[in-house]
């Protein structure tokens, strides 16, 4: 049997349970679990528009809650680029204050329409997976392979799903921003819209890219594990 070769590796300091980091990542994946417990269980009780009467305030700080990884990215506590943080936070912040507590009574969420739903869902799925999949990598040496693999993959059909209610929220919002507010607001609501055709092929291949680094390194050492257990 010809010798494995060994491979240089860099042992990854792992940070305790009380870490400010990591004590972060998992409140996040908490609250960010309860409104989607709230999506999935409240929502068929209830429906529309009362689902979005019961929730928007909460869901409005759940999101808020989220200008701490600008400061995290900003002073250097994670390895998140600025601009992509600032960009991806700022459009959902966006949304939460700019329509629901700016405009609340706009027909996307107060009527029957089920984008508000899909918003929920989108945003909740997403944020359950990446803040444990963070707050696990952060304390051991590796995320659990099931959480890499929803973090990796389930964007393909989330990330769409997430941006294309953001639109729609905002533009079904646009008459309502020109009557109650002025016709600046509703052009700064436009021009929001706008952004979204750089910004979204951007991430979106970005997301791509390291989805196929990361597979790669997530079977490469399935792989290894299985053929010392052979060996």
């Amino acid at each position: 049997m010809a010798p494995i070769k060994s491979k240089k590796t860099t042992t990854k300091k792992l940070k305790p349970i009380y870490h400010p980091l990591v004590l972060y990542n998992l409140l996040s994946g908490l609250i960010w679990g309860y409104h989607l417990y709230n999506t999935l269980f409240l929502y068929p009780k209830i429906g529309q528009p009362q689902f979005y009467f019961e929730t928007n305030k909460s869901l409005t700080i759940i999101q808020t809650f989220a200008v701490i990884e600008i400061l995290n990215s900003l002073f250097g506590f994670v390895r998140s680029p600025l601009t992509t943080t600032v960009a991806q936070v700022s459009s959902r912040l966006l949304i939460v204050w700019g329509i629901f507590q700016v405009l609340p009574n706009s027909p996307a969420t107060n009527t029957n329409k089920i984008i508000y739903v899909t918003l929920s869902l989108a945003w909740s799925i997403t944020e359950v997976v990446r803040y444990l999949y963070y707050f696990f990598n952060l304390i051991q040496p590796a995320p659990p392979f099931i959480l890499s693999l929803l973090r990796y993959n389930l964007f393909w059909i989330l990330y769409p799903t997430g941006v294309g209610s953001e639109l729609l929220i905002i533009y079904y919002s646009l008459n309502e921003a020109a009557q109650n507010i002025s016709y600046v607001y509703k052009y700064f609501l436009i021009f929001s819209m706008l952004s979204y055709i750089p910004g979204f092929p951007v991430l979106f291949i970005h997301m791509i890219h390291q989805r196929k680094k990361v597979m790669k390194q997530l079977f490469a050492k399935n792989q290894d594990g299985l053929n010392k257990k052979k060996n």
